[in-house]
């Protein structure tokens, strides 16, 4: 009995409590757990004014620089004047375009490929309708340890399609196969690079296409298979929407800068 008698004093305060906090203009938000599984994947519930839930979406886990940084990019842009840069030709990218160099030899990595553009080594026949310029360019190569740039992303890249759109509006993304480059590290570093190239230029991931996505006019077989290992067949199919899930997966994470709010 009592027992009894001294908890019954604390029940009548924690009803007293609750009353108040009822009453108050602004109730208490009462967190619950993540709705992922994840925590840092960024959904939690709130309890809200009026008796509902909201999803929270929290704060990017990366800022587009840090994505970035972990691409390692290391500029050596072709000099101005020269070779494949003798004409500055103006672009604003509309599109991403993706290739593999199918350069097998051992050491073809990035670096030596940026050498081999900066020589003027990778000449091409010029001619109406085809090459414009008599040298092959694009704008960064990729190996499994770094991403190197060539040309600035508002210049115009010989690696596509001629005198057409693939040329004209994207910027031209090259994986390496050099032996001993780890494919998958070289992938994933170029879904990163590609992932921050379509925030900077505010490019859609449809616009994220491979270098078979332009038909090269004049030639017998004007869809390239390349990249050859991310089509199936010659052909985009299961690999490349993969591949597109991969940029998706890295372009979602800088994508939101606040938070956002969403019925559950």
């Amino acid at each position: 009995m009592r027992g009894l008698l001294f908890l019954l004093p604390l029940s009548v305060v924690a009803i007293f409590a609750a009353v108040i906090s009822c009453s108050s203009s602004s109730p208490p938000v009462v967190m619950v757990k993540p709705v992922s599984g994840d925590p840092s994947l960024g959904s939690t519930a709130s309890y809200v004014n009026g008796g509902s839930y909201r999803s929270v979406m929290e704060r990017p886990r990366k800022r587009p620089g840090d994505l970035l940084g972990e691409v390692n990019v290391y500029k050596d842009i072709i000099p101005r004047g020269v070779h494949a840069r003798k004409y500055k030709r103006y672009m604003k990218p509309r599109y991403i375009t993706i290739h593999s160099t199918q350069n097998f030899s051992s050491g073809a990595d990035a670096m030596k490929h940026s050498l081999a553009l900066k020589n003027g080594a990778l000449r091409a026949y010029k001619r109406k309708g085809g090459n414009r310029i008599g040298y092959l360019v694009w704008h960064y190569s990729v190996d499994q340890t770094r991403a190197v740039q060539h040309l600035p992303t508002n210049e115009q890249g010989e690696h596509a399609d001629f005198s057409g759109p693939g040329n004209l509006y994207s910027i031209g993304i090259e994986m390496c196969e050099n032996r001993g480059n780890s494919r998958s590290k070289t992938i994933e570093r170029t879904a990163k690079l590609t992932a921050y190239l379509m925030h900077q230029h505010k490019i859609p991931l449809k616009n994220v296409v491979p270098h078979y996505h332009w038909a090269r006019k004049g030639l017998s077989k004007p869809h390239k298979n390349c990249p050859h290992y991310l089509l199936d067949n010659g052909r985009p199919g299961k690999k490349w929407r993969w591949y597109q899930g991969r940029v998706k997966h890295y372009h979602d994470q800088i994508t939101s800068s606040s938070p956002r709010f969403a019925g559950i």
